[in-house]
């Protein structure tokens, strides 16, 4: 199938590619995994690129537990536990994508992560617990294809985690963007080294960081991958130059 990614993407740049889409569990390590391309900026198509299809879009319970197929919007398991009373996933109310690369990224909001509820992930050689991985801050070390998600999450849910959540997005700016462009270094906040160096609302052609949120790169038209480029390396740059940090990209860069 081709998929054109100025279309696609949350951010709105990029080529028309050809992208497999996946049916069966088997080894497609050589892939990419595309998922929602909402924190993702593609340049051109050399890397070869898959989608998971339908087959992996699903939420099942057994035994206390969920198992949530790799394609399952976090929209749709968020009305689940919300319809079910199931609490702890209140965060992805506001937070875009599929549980694959939810779960590979370790995405989340602020202190809360997916992985404070996954109890195991299955790829092409079964199912991996949570131990055997290693995870961080918006990051683990999961090199496979995901195909499926299992979580523990405790009864109840929590409506006053769920307005906090959503006062914590209220201050995102919306249009086309792929999220949060850096991580937040230890102790301090992407947002707050981008302001100080003069990168809020600063634009190049069409792109350009909010001047709601700094952190948030934000595409204003019709936005090209070399101008997405060259203002990620200018607030890398400034940031190093000015306070001695070394950013790291929250987005996906092929």
């Amino acid at each position: 199938m081709k998929i054109d990614f100025s279309k696609y993407s949350s951010i709105g740049i990029g080529p028309i590619c050809d992208v497999l889409e996946i049916k069966t569990i088997e080894d497609y390590d050589e892939y990419f995994i595309i998922g929602r391309a909402n924190n993702l900026l593609i340049g051109s198509c050399e890397h070869k690129l898959a989608i998971l299809s339908k087959e992996f879009d699903y939420i099942k319970e057994k035994e206390g537990l969920l198992y949530v197929g790799a394609a399952t919007k976090s929209s749709k398991l968020f009305n689940y536990t919300k319809r079910y009373d199931l609490g702890g996933v209140e965060f992805l109310a506001s937070l875009p994508g599929n549980l694959g690369g939810i779960c590979k990224m370790n995405a989340g909001l602020k202190e809360w992560e997916i992985f404070d509820y996954i109890v195991n992930i299955k790829t092409k050689d079964g199912y991996i617990d949570k131990k055997d991985i290693n995870f961080g801050y918006r990051y683990s070390d999961i090199s496979t294809t995901i195909f499926e998600v299992v979580l523990s999450l405790q009864k109840g849910f929590c409506r006053q985690k769920l307005e906090m959540f959503n006062s914590l997005r209220a201050n995102q700016p919306s249009g086309k963007s792929a999220g949060s462009c850096f991580k937040n270094p230890s102790g301090d906040y992407a947002g707050r080294l981008i302001e100080a160096v003069g990168l809020k609302g600063y634009r190049i052609g069409d792109i350009g960081f909010s001047s709601q949120h700094a952190n948030f790169l934000i595409n204003y038209g019709n936005a090209n991958y070399s101008d997405a480029i060259a203002i990620i390396k200018e607030a890398k740059k400034r940031v190093f130059d000015s306070f001695g940090i070394s950013l790291q990209e929250e987005i996906i860069i092929l």
